[in-house]
């Protein structure tokens, strides 16, 4: 049994902030009060059992993210299923589903099967793409039902465009014969001469050329195109340019099957970070201009994104330390993505928060079909739903410098940060939880 006592609820779909009291056991939210109106009579209480004063603290359903990097199988240096699963429980986050840049890639079912299989023991729900593509090659597509039959919640060359326009054109009429999302990585490499940065003044200024954004507007018109004329469900992701934000914007009014995906890094920097930051800055697609950047936060705001997604992507010191043409793209962001949320879109009045944990949590839920979304009539929160938790201090300020990631390869590292994590419960069970949230709890 677990009690939480005196917490603001914050319902995403209600649109509420409202202090309650909840009583979870067996998986399940068994009663909500208002708060201190909480009936524990008839009750047996066991040692183990706990209850948590929340002092005004908030209780949100816990975060889901369609776009991580685990790097398990083949690249566990950088991360693997336990410690991403760890990273992603620190961060708030109880479901997750992996990417498909792995090796052996999740292009056949056996690889799938045993990726889920890991994925039952770390204690969040962690759920796998498949392949668009063998070997992510953009030759040849799998087979989407035996995948989706295997446990694939929906299909990604993730890393990598699906080039020629006819192998696009065939995945989306097999994604929906089989009832699958296609979630797509949108940058031609016949734009590109320095992948990692945005073809222009910092770019100019190390002597490269860069990643222009025509690399990824070429690519989400000819995808939302093809999805208007196939009726398959896509997702453009990491969208990071403001005319690719406009061109969803369009499809959207009347091709709803179609969504996009934003980043806190993308939400939140610019190009110039790489001035700073060097490598770790270096993401793809690239951080763009402030105008890309103030079209991501429009996009948020008017629902054209739906979603918020890390693109958590790990690797290690020594990778990152090699020059730049050289160092991999991209950074963690499962355990800073919630703080940088309520700093970037919260806190300058772009969202409300019960806005942004729906785009954190219920959004990505819904539109993968991963689960732990069913809804009350107009409310998230009812009795007998599942305990799938995040409880988090959003006035708490904390320095982001220790991670549960096997890598640290962020540049949010060091900076002081709004909103804390202090407790994830997935099932009923407590997964996570901040020390600072121990001189609060007791035994019942």
């Amino acid at each position: 049994m677990l009690v939480l006592k005196g917490g603001i609820l914050v319902d995403p779909v209600a649109k509420t902030e409202e202090k309650k009291d909840l009583l979870i056991e067996d998986g399940r939210i068994i009663q909500m009060a208002e708060a201190g109106r909480l009936r524990m009579d008839g009750l047996s209480v066991g040692k183990e059992d706990l209850l948590i004063e929340l002092n005004g603290k908030y209780i949100a359903p816990g975060l889901v993210d369609c776009h991580v990097h685990f790097r398990d199988p083949g690249f566990t240096e950088k991360e693997d299923v336990f410690t991403g699963a760890g990273a992603a429980a620190a961060g708030g986050y109880t479901r997750v589903v992996m990417m498909g840049n792995t090796n052996p890639h999740p292009d056949q079912p056996e690889t799938i099967r045993e990726m889920l299989e890991k994925g039952k023991r770390p204690g969040i729900h962690v759920y796998t793409c498949g392949n668009v593509t063998k070997g992510m090659r953009g030759e040849e597509l799998c087979d989407f039902r035996v995948l989706k039959e295997a446990g694939a919640v929906l299909l990604s060359d993730d890393g990598k465009p699906i080039l020629q326009k006819e192998i696009m054109k065939r995945a989306c009429e097999e994604a929906r014969k089989a009832d699958l999302m296609i979630s797509l990585h949108e940058e031609d490499p016949a734009y590109i001469t320095d992948n990692g940065i945005n073809g222009g003044e910092v770019a100019g200024k190390r002597g490269l050329v860069g990643s222009p954004r025509e690399a990824e507007i070429s690519m989400v018109e000819r995808d939302l195109a093809i999805a208007e004329e196939t009726g398959a469900e896509l997702t453009i992701q990491h969208i990071s340019a403001a005319e690719s934000v406009e061109l969803v914007r369009r499809a959207r009014k009347t091709n709803p099957r179609v969504h996009a995906e934003a980043t806190p890094h993308h939400f939140s920097l610019t190009e110039e970070a790489i001035e700073e930051y060097g490598t770790l800055a270096k993401v793809n697609p690239p951080l763009r201009l402030e105008r890309d950047r103030l079209a991501i936060l429009e996009g948020l705001r008017d629902g054209t994104i739906e979603m918020i997604a890390t693109d958590h992507a790990p690797h290690t010191v020594a990778e990152k330390e090699k020059p730049f043409r050289e160092a991999p793209s991209g950074m963690i962001g499962l355990e800073t993505a919630l703080s940088l949320g309520i700093k970037y879109l919260v806190q300058t009045g772009v969202l409300t928060l019960p806005e942004l944990i729906y785009k954190m949590s219920v959004a990505p839920a819904k539109i993968t079909r991963i689960g732990g979304t069913e809804e009350a009539g107009e409310k998230f929160f009812y009795e007998g739903r599942t305990a799938d938790l995040c409880v988090f201090d959003a006035h708490a300020e904390r320095v982001a410098d220790h991670f549960a990631s096997k890598a640290c390869n962020t540049p949010f590292r060091g900076w002081t940060l709004p909103g804390e994590v202090l407790l994830t419960v997935c099932g009923g069970k407590p997964v996570y939880r901040a020390g600072s949230l121990s001189l609060e709890e007791k035994n019942i």
